[in-house]
């Protein structure tokens, strides 16, 4: 009976492990002087609680320290505040600095990943990257040339790496990252090649793939149920992307996912936009081109399709559709 006990508690144990990361992110979200993603909280909010500085004492500030990154291009993503450390990252080569805030920056650590200068020629629009995450102790960078990294966030020493795209089929990486529950999220860059838009989740703890939904294609590889997926309301139906697309023009469909994602922890749904459709020249791809220029709400553990809004059915101007999915509570008419 007691190795009965034993195995029920370790099997408790491994269960309750799903929810770890989750739990971490959760808990440093919940600290106004923490920053553990690059949006501050899942929702997208940007809103910090913090009231030490206002209006009425904001000019009164003065320069502490500085720190140079060293890498004159465009920076596009937050620092992270773990503890008294700040994360800070670089765009290409992306360098990640471990910054001690009780000794005026002092570097605790670096990483300067090894990374081919050929994918800076795939890259649009400059250089940039839109910031690291952190989750389960880990500091996750997901580099121009598609590698995914974990970091021991004390350390700064590699727990496991993943390729998650070719940049030489036009596939880098700009998007952040979003770690949730047991799983961290990825986009890909690259419609101007005209790249298969996708996100993937791979596991946290050790890297591997857990599912990959494709933007456009077969209903199996978009991870859409025809029948319980919806847009407005109404079942998508069987082929949607494909009918919507000439031949198979849809490999090549664009819908990238270079921006930013959101995620609600009651309904566990993960937000996020698709980009322009591929080619630009829309004389090329007559139709409504699904499914890019689109809001999707995905399943964080499995990935299936809960609903699809089209912004911009068969895109003419470039308008992307990858901004920020801010989450909010809101009452109308009652």
């Amino acid at each position: 009976m007691q190795n009965l006990l034993k195995v029920a508690g370790a099997a408790l144990l491994l269960s309750g492990g799903s929810v770890l990361a989750n739990d971490s992110v959760m808990a440093e979200i919940a600290k106004p002087q923490q920053w553990a993603i690059q949006t501050g909280d899942y929702a997208n909010s940007r809103y910090s609680t913090l009231d030490q500085i206002n209006k009425d004492n904001v000019k009164d500030l003065r320069v502490s320290w500085t720190f140079s990154t060293g890498v004159l291009r465009g920076h596009e993503g937050s620092p992270l505040v773990i503890g008294d450390v700040m994360y800070v990252h670089t765009p290409f080569p992306n360098n990640v600095f471990a910054l001690d805030l009780n000794n005026d920056g002092k570097i605790l650590w670096r990483y300067e990943p090894q990374q081919d200068p050929n994918v800076i020629a795939v890259m649009c629009c400059d250089t940039v990257y839109r910031g690291l995450a952190y989750a389960d102790g880990m500091i996750l960078l997901h580099q121009a040339d598609t590698t995914l990294v974990a970091l021991d966030a004390k350390t700064g020493a590699v727990k496991w790496s993943v390729k998650t795209g070719d940049p030489a089929i036009g596939e880098p990486n700009t998007a952040t990252v979003l770690p949730v529950k047991d799983k961290v999220i990825v986009g890909v860059s690259g419609g101007e090649y005209g790249v298969r838009g996708r996100v993937t989740a791979y596991n946290l703890a050790d890297g591997t793939e857990a599912w990959k939904a494709y933007s456009t294609g077969p209903d199996a590889e978009m991870l859409v149920d025809p029948e319980k997926t919806t847009h407005l309301g109404k079942p998508i139906g069987a082929d949607s992307s494909l009918n919507s697309w000439e031949g198979d023009q849809w490999k090549i469909g664009g819908g990238t996912t270079w921006g930013w994602f959101s995620y609600d922890p009651e309904l566990n749904l993960v937000y996020y936009g698709t980009g322009n459709p591929s080619t630009w020249n829309p004389a090329q791809r007559p139709g409504d081109n699904k499914w890019s220029m689109t809001i999707m709400a995905r399943d964080a553990d499995t990935g299936m399709a809960k609903w699809f809004y089209q912004m911009t059915p068969h895109d003419e101007w470039d308008f992307d559709g990858i901004n920020e999915m801010i989450l909010t509570n809101q009452t109308i008419n009652g």
